[in-house]
């Protein structure tokens, strides 16, 4: 750690006190160490040597660094914000400085992933690999994955769905989501008729037993019983091989439900209504999406375009 830094000596009196009075073990004492010549290396790359240029834009571009260059997981750059934390209460309660930057870091443990999605070629694929060659029941399978699709569905969801929350008429789903919370979703016409078909011809056949143990759901098991969560996953994934895709689970289908709509053009209001979303800082995950299309909102509609 180069002593041309006017920030080593604060490290290393940091570090004493953290042995001295807060009697830490020399394991995470070298832990803080190594955090810390991490945070002054790239402080002396940004230029900044003394406190007077700190900010919190300097620690913000660290940890960011730590993800984008050294490929450090959300748990390990949590670790390295918690060590700047504690240097930085040592020199706040020292008054080497008057307030703390440190203090408005998101935690890395809440960096969102951008979900994957299936392209529409590869919703495609997906939608239509299940056959007679495969699986006896490609029927039930056809009309599941359509509906999942068609209305952005959870595995939960899907399972939950009984026979009389599909209305063909008005070609809805009545959804029953987290905490009990419905919604009307409307579908396409290729997932209605897949699901009238469905029920008409392969429905029957697996309910054939008398004792209900149907349950009144939709989507049934080859035993009459509903289908649950882990019979869905693998449904998913199992037709996901057959088309050639990988990595492929139920809720991906509902980040690809979600993101089309906003690539064509559907308002996020809506897309959360559609989703179940109860805050829509949920919902915001997706505007990742095409960005050319925000460049032509903005050309479109901004005045200074």
């Amino acid at each position: 750690m180069a002593d041309t830094c006017r920030f080593a000596p604060l490290v290393r009196e940091c570090l004493t006190y953290l042995r001295v009075e807060a009697g830490l073990s020399s394991a995470t004492l070298e832990a803080y160490r190594r955090d810390l010549r991490d945070l002054l290396g790239s402080l002396r790359e940004a230029g900044v040597t003394g406190l007077d240029g700190l900010h919190a834009g300097h620690l913000a571009d660290h940890l960011r660094d730590l993800h984008r260059t050294r490929g450090l997981q959300p748990s390990s750059i949590a670790r390295h914000l918690a060590t700047i934390r504690v240097f930085m209460r040592y020199l706040l309660a020292n008054g080497h400085v008057s307030e703390d930057p440190s203090q408005v870091l998101e935690r890395p443990m809440q960096w969102r992933r951008l979900p994957g999605v299936l392209s529409p070629l590869q919703m495609k694929k997906l939608l239509e690999a299940p056959d007679e060659a495969h699986s006896q029941y490609w029927l039930r399978d056809r009309a599941m994955l359509e509906a999942m699709y068609a209305a952005g569905l959870r595995a939960s969801e899907t399972a939950g769905l009984a026979v009389t929350d599909f209305n063909p008429t008005l070609a809805v789903l009545v959804v029953t989501g987290k905490g009990k919370r419905q919604r009307l979703v409307p579908i396409g016409r290729p997932a209605r008729e897949w699901i009238e078909r469905y029920i008409t011809e392969q429905r029957p056949e697996l309910a054939r037993f008398d004792d209900h143990r149907d349950a009144g759901r939709l989507f049934l098991s080859q035993s009459g019983r509903p289908l649950e969560r882990v019979s869905i996953w693998q449904i998913v994934k199992r037709n996901a091989q057959l088309a050639g895709l990988h990595d492929v689970h139920p809720h991906r289908l509902r980040h690809s439900f979600a993101t089309h709509l906003l690539s064509g053009g559907a308002d996020l209001r809506m897309v959360q209504e559609l989703l179940g979303h109860a805050d829509i800082s949920t919902t915001q995950i997706y505007t990742h999406v095409d960005r050319s299309r925000l460049r032509d909102v903005m050309r479109r509609h901004h005045p200074r375009a």
